[in-house]
């Protein structure tokens, strides 16, 4: 078993490799590759210090279990502030920076007042920015601090507090397909715990280096990449989202130049490499170190996979460093996962998936591939029929439900939601169930997610999965590759339903082209799914809304189209469509801030 996983807690843990390895790396900032100088690193001794200094900062001021808000770039100081936060006891709350944008600036307030924070942590050249933000959101007698100004906590004056497992270490926010941020209770023993499953799972040890460019708000790159490091006593090196969605190469030229064997990413980032990546580029890099390239935070697509294994096995990359994960922050954030092969993928009959059967496709059938998830572990794993809560076998498709030490004890502060999610009951008695509101199947012990319950769109009588369609659109539209869409279906009064198509364009193009893009869309639908496209709706990129964990909030989307209220450059209605629309009652419009998520340039800043 990890030597950690049954540590006292996470400030036992970090303190004790700050005795043991105090001079070896434990996280790094990379600003300019090429630079001697450029880049910021904190040893464990260097970690603990700062962690004591602010910890003992928070001491001075408030009891034990206070929450304090976390508004960094990616850097070593939102790191320091984290352990901080745990070593004065207290809660910490990742999110991110206001941004410049009205809804991006309440929905962080949202944030900060459905936790009931007390402190704000930044750094200096936020602090100015974030205590406006802090004075017009109403936020008052929340104290803003820029954390990395000298002077500021005396480490020799900090003790440790009353800390046990069951101590509260986060709340990891979530907005889910309705948008309204939930705050995820996260223990230590729920970390401790699902990072040792996740090795268990996937076999990193204390040699592998990690790093990425995930935002450390975000639970694949907080709980997923920098917490594994941190607890396995290895180092993780980080460079920033937007150095990465600007020039995609930079992620994978500083795994090769600072031997990363762990970098996790969601699969629209490995598309984006695969297409912007140039030979040039690649010229001299070598990713034969990279041994798990995990997949995960969005439906792992298997054309993405063999594309981008093809495309870099020139540099070294092996097909069998891919790793499709399955996981989530209700559930800490690991649930599945499998290494040190290649993808396993199951073509299966399209029509026989739309009524939730598992059925392998010969050749010439219409199909759909299936990537599995790997392997759950720490985990009693059923698929469930969501509306009579039956057991189902394997090769049947339903919810998937969780139960194990990994999953969180609930939503801070809102029963409600934590009723209907947590604590679910199997109609043969069997308790203590997280409902994830995934489809999916188990097949030969492996997990496949099919997609979302509430997402599912059912028109003429079929069940077929938005993503499906919206993958291969971008798959066979160029002006689409790489953006995102949401497709969901509307209906007026006693009317049939119909499909509605909402993508984000690559650049600017006249009426015309806009026209025949349309055409083409609809096209491709009626070709490759058998149905027909009421509507298309044509928007510039950032438009789609989105979790902060990259989720697309398709709910969000279709009540902002039937307000009429998305950033459209283009859109082709049918006359039922356009009556769907038109019947919606009168009101205000919609609240952005209740329903938006991280669109890519949010996920970058």
């Amino acid at each position: 078993m990890p030597a950690f996983e049954h540590a006292p807690h996470i400030t036992d843990l970090l303190r004790e490799h700050a005795r043991s390895r105090p001079d070896q790396e434990a996280v790094t900032l990379v600003r300019e590759l090429d630079r001697a100088d450029g880049a910021t690193t904190f040893s464990y001794q260097r970690l603990d210090l700062e962690a004591r200094r602010l910890a003992a900062w928070l001491q001075e001021r408030f009891p034990e279990g206070e929450r304090i808000l976390l508004l960094y770039p990616v850097g070593v100081d939102f790191v320091a502030a984290f352990f901080g936060c745990l070593y004065a006891g207290m809660i910490a709350v990742p999110a991110p920076l206001p941004g410049q944008y009205a809804h991006q600036r309440r929905r962080v307030r949202s944030i900060a007042r459905d936790a009931g924070v007390r402190a704000v942590f930044t750094d200096s050249v936020h602090a100015a920015a974030v205590t406006e933000w802090a004075q017009a959101e109403g936020l008052d007698g929340v104290t803003v601090l820029a954390t990395d100004v000298p002077g500021v906590g005396d480490p020799e004056a900090w003790r440790m507090p009353p800390t046990s497992r069951d101590t509260l270490v986060l709340l990891q926010y979530t907005s889910g397909s309705t948008g309204e941020p939930k705050g995820v209770m996260v223990s230590h023993h729920n970390l401790l715990h699902n990072v040792a499953s996740f090795q268990r799972a996937l076999g990193f040890t204390d040699t592998t280096r990690f790093g990425g460019w995930i935002p450390l708000y975000h639970d694949m790159g907080l709980m997923a990449q920098l917490l594994p490091a941190l607890f396995l006593g290895s180092s993780c090196v980080l460079m920033t989202p937007n150095a990465f969605v600007m020039r995609p190469h930079l992620w994978l030229r500083m795994i090769d130049k600072h031997d990363i064997g762990y970098s996790a990413a969601p699969n629209f980032a490995f598309e984006l490499c695969r297409r912007r990546v140039s030979d040039a580029q690649l010229t001299g890099m070598d990713l034969s170190r990279w041994q798990f390239a995990a997949n995960g935070s969005e439906p792992v697509q298997a054309s993405t996979l063999r594309a981008f294994a093809q495309r870099f096995a020139a540099a070294g990359f092996r097909e069998s460093a891919l790793c499709p994960c399955y996981g989530m922050a209700e559930a800490t954030v690991f649930v599945s996962g499998r290494a040190h092969r290649a993808p396993v993928v199951q073509r299966v009959v399209a029509e026989a998936l739309e009524h939730h059967e598992y059925r392998v496709a010969s050749e010439g059938q219409q199909a759909r591939e299936l990537v599995s998830c790997g392997v759950p572990e720490g985990y009693d794993v059923r698929v469930v029929d969501p509306t009579t809560r039956a057991s189902l076998g394997p090769g049947h498709v339903g919810e998937i439900w969780l139960k194990g030490d990994s999953v969180s004890r609930g939503y801070w502060n809102n029963p409600h939601a934590t009723a209907a999610n947590f604590n679910a009951v199997t109609a043969e008695g069997d308790a203590g169930y997280l409902r994830t509101g995934d489809l999916g199947l188990m097949l030969d012990g492996e997990v496949y997610v099919t997609g979302r319950i509430k997402e599912m769109l059912i028109t003429h009588g079929r069940n077929l999965y938005p993503q499906d369609l919206e993958h291969e659109l971008r798959a066979q539209h160029p002006e689409l590759a790489t953006r995102f869409g949401a497709v969901f279906t509307v209906s007026p009064p006693d009317e049939e339903e119909s499909v509605v198509v909402t993508h984000e364009v690559k650049g600017r193009f006249d009426t015309e082209a806009y026209q025949q893009l349309a055409a083409r869309m609809k096209t491709t639908v009626s070709r490759e799914f058998g149905i027909r496209v009421g509507g298309v709706v044509l928007l510039k990129p950032g438009s789609v809304q989105r979790t902060t964990s990259g989720k697309i909030q398709r709910a969000a989307m279709r009540t902002l189209f039937l307000a009429n209220a998305l950033p459209a450059l283009h859109e082709e209605l049918d006359a039922q469509v356009t009556h769907a629309r038109q019947s919606q009652p009168q009101g205000p419009p919609p609240d952005l801030d209740a329903m938006h998520g991280a669109g890519e340039e949010e996920l970058a800043g």
